[in-house]
This record gives structure tokens, C-alpha cells and sequence, in this order.
């Protein structure tokens, strides 16, 4: 197959649009959740007493990094959900799909318009509560902070888990006629993948290099694995009808 990305870039901007004039996307999902999960970090991260123990600092500290990994699950999930059942409510879907664009370029480009935005605003927060960290924080607490292992857990796995993020919402947009429905399943759906990186950030599962790169390999294998389900999913006459 002959992937065309100027297709590709059509759908692409085209979705960027719409987030634009989505009101629940553009104040909600990208600015009031950020802000939330970078405050209560924050909040939290000033109020550690750098005295507690080793074991005890890198939990709370993981406990704020967590929030920022909730980022990449929550935002991509919500806007991935609306892609598809978001287009069919307002009667902007038809004319997309009656064009010659092959079924991965529109995929792609769903899935494209949900990911750098997410991937903008995680790396936005991340870099904000490190020069907060940097800044105002107890030595100590700057210190627990910078550890490698927290740093590459955090760049290694946002784009992971907002790629699984996305496929799984563009699977439930796909498959429900309405928006909220798409949304809340989706979110759900996404959730178990955080799980496994918790445990990791929380040090229940030991986060060695190799450990965290093994995890994003098999992360990787199954956002590869989603994405291909979800073209075999694709059927342009049951995503115009919305029938079953």
C-alpha cells in the first residue's frame, strides 16, 4: 500500500480544526486537566519533608510524576473517542469517507491530530514541574526529582501510553453512537497499561534500565498490534450508517 501523506495531512489538520472549535476540547481536556495535573504535583512536591526517609521521599515523589503520566492516558482518550462518533453526530463523516483516502491514511491522520497535541501539552507540564522543582524545592526533594530513573520512565512511556490511548478511543468511537459514551469507555480502557508504569514509578516492580526498556518494547509491540485491529475494524459503510 502507497500511504500518501498529503492525505494524511488533510485529515490531520482537519482534525486540529475541529478540536479548535469544540469547546470542551479546547478548555477542558487542553487546559483545565493539564492544569490540574500539574498543580496538585506541585502542590505536593512543595509540601515533602526532605527529611523522611529514601524509600519514603521517592514514593511521594513518585506519587507526583504519576499525575504526569495520567496526561498522555486521559487527553488522547478523550479526543481519540470523538474522532469518529464525534464526526458521525455532526454529519462531517460521509464526506470524508466517500473520498479515495485509503483506510490507514485516515487512521493515521486520526491518530496523528491526537497525539502531538497530547505529547505538546505532557512535555509542557513535565518541563514545568521540573523548573519548579529546580527552583523551589528542598535539595533533597530536587534530587529524589532528577533521579534517571524517574526522568526516562517519564519521556520513555508518554508517547507509549498515549498511543494506546488513542487506538483503543478510536476502536470505542467507532463502534458507539454517542460522543460521552465513546469518551467514559475509552477512558477506561485506557487506564491498565498506567497500571504496570505505577508499579514501576512506585518502585513495587524494581525500575531498572532494562526493565523500563523491555516494558516500552512490549508497549510498543502492542500499540503496533492495536492499530492494525483497529484497521481491520474499518468498514466505511457501517462507520456512515453507524450500524453494528
Amino acid at each position: 500500500m502507497n500511504i500518501r501523506w498529503v492525505r494524511i495531512n488533510a485529515i490531520f489538520r482537519k482534525e486540529l480544526r475541529d478540536y479548535r472549535r469544540n469547546r470542551f476540547i479546547t478548555v477542558f481536556t487542553m487546559a483545565a486537566l493539564p492544569l490540574i495535573f500539574v498543580t496538585l504535583p506541585m502542590i505536593q512536591l512543595f509540601t515533602i519533608n526532605a527529611s523522611l526517609s529514601n524509600a519514603r521521599l521517592d514514593t511521594r515523589i513518585g506519587l507526583s510524576l504519576l499525575y504526569m503520566l495520567i496526561i498522555p492516558t486521559i487527553i488522547p482518550s478523550t479526543l481519540a473517542a470523538y474522532s469518529v462518533v464525534g464526526e458521525r453526530e455532526q454529519a462531517t463523516l460521509e464526506p470524508v469517507l466517500i473520498t479515495p483516502i485509503h483506510p490507514q491514511e485516515f487512521l493515521i491522520g486520526k491518530a496523528l491530530a491526537a497525539l502531538v497535541p497530547t505529547l505538546v501539552v505532557a512535555y509542557t507540564v513535565f518541563g514545568v514541574f521540573l523548573a519548579g522543582a529546580a527552583i523551589f524545592a528542598q535539595p533533597a526533594v530536587v534530587s529524589a526529582v532528577f533521579n534517571p530513573g524517574h526522568l526516562l520512565i517519564q519521556l520513555l512511556f508518554t508517547p507509549l501510553l498515549a498511543g494506546w490511548s488513542i487506538w483503543v478511543g478510536i476502536a470505542v468511537s467507532a463502534r458507539v453512537s454517542d460522543v460521552r459514551a465513546a469518551q467514559q469507555l475509552g477512558t477506561l480502557a485506557s487506564l491498565p497499561p498506567l497500571a504496570v508504569v505505577a508499579l514501576v514509578t512506585f518502585n513495587v516492580i524494581n525500575p531498572t534500565p532494562a526493565l523500563a526498556f523491555g516494558l516500552a518494547a512490549a508497549l510498543l509491540a502492542i500499540d503496533t498490534l492495536a492499530w492494525r485491529v483497529v484497521a481491520t475494524m474499518f468498514n466505511r459503510e457501517r462507520l456512515v450508517t453507524g450500524r453494528k
